[in-house]
């Protein structure tokens, strides 16, 4: 069983290729993202579970998921979240996931699981595609993006066994790309999927949903036309739910994400993150926001290529150098959108700065630091397609597809007998 849950989900991603790209884009993404499903399948058994065990909370969540199919087995079938099984705190989507696939095979299945999540992958691949299209690259610089991102070291390392990190870059990217296209044309349907996106981060990273408010909020207010209607009925909603639950969501939700900022930043957590072959200890004498410089230029540039470590941090140093290049060139792609369409820029760095920032306060462990900047590099990732794109369109490299069309016949003149 566990086999067909594989061909399954390669199955599930041939028709995502098929329906969600065009003809000649699509015949050439569906290789790309084959190869990038089978190479995942591939590290999980040759690389993560023998020759090199990675990871620690990957082992957690298969064994959280095996006690969710034990409850299922006493209890019945339902969505299991820390209220049944205390450990599921912040976790429980992909749990249930991993849950749900263990259950239909009648074991771990763990290559089952990995599928799931190479199909997660390969899903984020297209939807990235479609995103830098929709900000504005041309054809070429997504599919370049796709290709890159398929085979980006960490999200690959990191979607090759039952990690979250999947889950966690597939849903904050998805939210980002909901407020982006809301600010380009408002609908009210985008607003409304936002709320099951939403909810399966907050169990998956629960602190991604307040990185990722300031983005969807700009998206909402920013949007050319959203309807005044519209807008004062999701308003009054927003401000009923605050007067009228007061000691519901909203509060709890908030209160959370103070516990969460608090106990990242606070001196224990950092320390006990140090205490690692990748551990990072910082002078700022317990003060998370001290020494802050420091933390920032770790958070973004580490691992620096003369550090030694582990295998994994010298494999991640060439990710870092795939990511110095793409900052270089989103610096050049944000000027270039900053004189196209100035709202989709903001919604970009309103998501990159904030959590940029809360990382470095919370900085203490390379390698982890490693895994939380994904969905920053992915995001960072959408402008230097705009950066590719401008290079290509500049004068004397203009693209075929943007060249200017075929200079018509003169209309003849008529001539008439005098």
């Amino acid at each position: 069983m566990e086999y067909i849950v594989v061909a399954a989900s390669a199955a599930i991603l041939i028709f995502l290729v098929q329906s969600c790209l065009d003809g000649p884009v699509a015949r050439r993404a569906l290789w790309v993202l084959l190869l990038a499903f089978a190479a995942r399948l591939v590290i999980h058994v040759m690389v993560i579970r023998s020759v090199l065990p990675y990871g620690g909370d990957n082992y957690t969540y298969g064994q959280r998921a095996l006690e969710i199919v034990a409850y299922w087995k006493r209890e019945g079938f339902q969505f299991v979240t820390s209220d049944q099984i205390p450990d599921l705190y912040s976790v429980a989507v992909p749990c249930n996931v991993f849950a749900l696939v263990m259950y239909i095979c009648g074991g771990p299945a763990l290559l089952a699981c990995t599928s799931v999540i190479a199909l997660m992958a390969c899903a984020l691949c297209i939807f990235m595609y479609r995103f830098a299209r929709l900000i504005g690259a041309d054809e070429r610089s997504s599919f370049r993006l796709l290709v890159l991102v398929a085979f980006l070291p960490a999200f690959l390392l990191h979607t090759s066994d039952t990690f979250k990190d999947g889950f966690n870059v597939f849903l904050v990217v998805s939210c980002l790309g909901l407020a982006v296209s809301n600010v380009q044309r408002f609908d009210i349907r985008k607003v409304l999927l936002l709320a099951p996106l939403l909810w399966a981060l907050w169990n998956v990273r629960p602190y991604m949903v307040f990185m990722c408010a300031l983005p969807l909020v700009l998206g909402f207010v920013g949007a050319r036309r959203a309807l005044p209607f519209c807008t004062l009925a999701l308003l009054a909603g927003m401000l009923a739910s605050f007067a009228f639950f007061s000691g519901a969501a909203p509060n709890a939700a908030v209160e959370t994400m103070q516990q969460q900022l608090e106990l990242g930043q606070s001196e224990t957590v950092r320390l006990a993150n140090a205490d690692t072959g990748s551990g990072v200890v910082f002078d700022d004498g317990g003060n998370p926001w001290s020494a802050f410089l420091p933390k920032l230029l770790y958070t973004v540039f580490s691992p620096f290529p003369w550090m030694g470590g582990s295998v994994v941090l010298q494999l991640a140093k060439i990710e870092t150098l795939i990511w110095y290049y793409l900052i270089f060139c989103a610096v050049r792609g944000a000027r270039q959108l900053w004189n196209q369409d100035r709202r989709v820029l903001m919604v970009l760095l309103l998501f990159i700065v904030p959590c940029t920032i809360v990382y470095a306060t919370s900085m203490s462990n390379i390698g982890l630091i490693f895994r939380q900047r994904m969905p920053i590099v992915m995001t960072v990732s959408l402008l230097a397609a705009i950066a590719w794109t401008w290079r290509r369109q500049r004068p004397g490299r203009m693209a075929s597809d943007q060249l200017p069309p075929p200079a018509t016949r003169p209309a003849r003149r008529r001539v008439t007998a005098g």
